[in-house]
């Protein structure tokens, strides 16, 4: 997998990722919602953890900066 996500992507993911599952966790959103948050939050820590972001690599967008 080559990398295709920067930096700051990765940061806004994982921070998104976390302030998601306190959501969950502390029990703000339940129900239904909540079982599809946390698939999106799994998906958003997995991918800042990476670096690959396999949506972007369909749409061929990188957020990574330019190789000199």
């Amino acid at each position: 997998m080559k990398r295709n996500m920067g930096r700051i992507d990765k940061l806004i993911r994982f921070f998104l990722g976390i302030a998601g599952g306190v959501l969950v966790y502390y029990q703000v959103l339940s129900g239904p919602h909540s079982y599809i948050l946390l698939v999106a939050i799994v998906v958003l820590l997995l991918t800042s953890l990476t670096g690959f972001c396999p949506m972007y690599g369909l749409l061929g967008i990188s957020s990574c900066k330019p190789k000199n």
